[in-house]
């Protein structure tokens, strides 16, 4: 992972936790794929993918979560939830990370995008 994803990561986790998210785990990796952090939102098991971009990005952060990234973060959900046995509804966010200049990781701002796509 680069600086940018490492910092939007750091960032991200930060915005949560001051949000009331409870952070279960982050960096969960399976044989299905990877999710970025997965939380507890009051009555939602939630897993986030997390973007990051510099300004001068030529696209948003969240179009970067393409068909086949949702496609294996729903398998390594359902891998999540059936190993841990966890029994609650699950959401898939996603949050934008953007910074300001290249290189800079002290100013950003971040959007969190709830329901980002679905697993039907």
């Amino acid at each position: 992972m680069n600086k940018t994803g490492e910092w939007g990561e750091i960032y991200a986790c930060r915005y949560l936790r001051e949000n009331g998210i409870d952070i279960v785990t982050a960096n969960y990796q399976c044989r299905f794929g990877e999710i970025d952090i997965v939380g507890i939102d009051k009555k939602h098991l939630v897993f986030f993918e997390v973007k990051a971009r510099s300004a001068g990005s030529i696209a948003n952060p969240a179009e970067f979560v393409t068909e086949d990234k949702q496609r294996k973060t729903l398998l390594a959900s359902s891998h999540f939830i059936s190993h841990y046995a966890i029994d609650m509804p699950a959401r898939f966010d996603v949050i934008e990370v953007y910074f300001s200049e290249q290189d800079n990781f002290e100013d950003y701002t971040i959007n969190h995008i709830k329901n980002a796509y679905t697993a039907d």
